[in-house]
């Protein structure tokens, strides 16, 4: 089983780069909620202990290396919204999201790692895409930790304001019992009317 490491920020230092931020989102796939993405520069002298790829850490787990992340790393947690989701398209959202984390970061990042096989367009630094970066890089781990964290938190926070469509445990995505819940309460606020399932439900309850 391979293990993130910091062999592509180790590449980036030996080209003369100084700041390398990991970046990645999560909540592309939920018919529910913002996507959400993190931006992540490590200190090389202070990495965490045990970060990996968010999906395969508990819950538990994910919580408290990101307090961990947060005390030692530059951090900028940034979103967009389902209005925007809904306007453009999930994918540029979600680089929407990364482009506002990337510019948030306190230290102006000169290279970054990207999770995934695009860049956003709307990035002004070098940057590079890396397919299951989560997986290889320690810094996209733990940009994806501290994202997928604080997006459990909004939708354990929605679920409390919108009981049953089970967000506390489903974070959005389109379980049997969230579908079942779209037809029985309907569509709420916090739902991505673009997405093909919200989408025909709005649609058969117009006509």
């Amino acid at each position: 089983m391979t293990k993130p490491d910091f062999s592509l920020e180790e590449a980036a230092f030996g080209r003369g780069v100084t700041v390398v931020a990991g970046v990645d989102e999560v909540g592309r796939g939920p018919l529910a909620g913002p996507v959400t993405a993190a931006a992540v520069v490590l200190d090389p002298a202070n990495v965490p202990e045990g970060l990996n790829d968010s999906k395969k850490l508990t819950a538990k787990r994910r919580e408290a290396l990101t307090a961990e992340i947060l005390q030692v790393a530059d951090v900028c947690i940034a979103h967009a919204s389902v209005a925007e989701i809904d306007e453009h398209n999930i994918l540029r959202a979600s680089h929407i999201a990364m482009e506002r984390a990337v510019a948030g970061l306190t230290h102006c990042a000169e290279h970054l790692l990207i999770d995934g096989n695009l860049i956003p367009m709307g990035l002004t630094i070098p940057a590079e895409a890396v397919i299951k970066g989560d997986g290889k890089s320690l810094s996209i781990a733990a940009a994806s930790i501290v994202a997928k964290t604080t997006r459990d938190a909004i939708m354990m926070d929605l679920a409390q304001q919108f009981p049953g469509y089970g967000w506390e445990t489903n974070a959005g995505y389109p379980s049997k019992s969230h579908k079942a819940a779209l037809l029985e309460l309907g569509v709420t606020p916090h739902h991505r009317r673009s997405f093909k399932p919200v989408h025909n439900i709005l649609y058969q309850a117009k006509n």
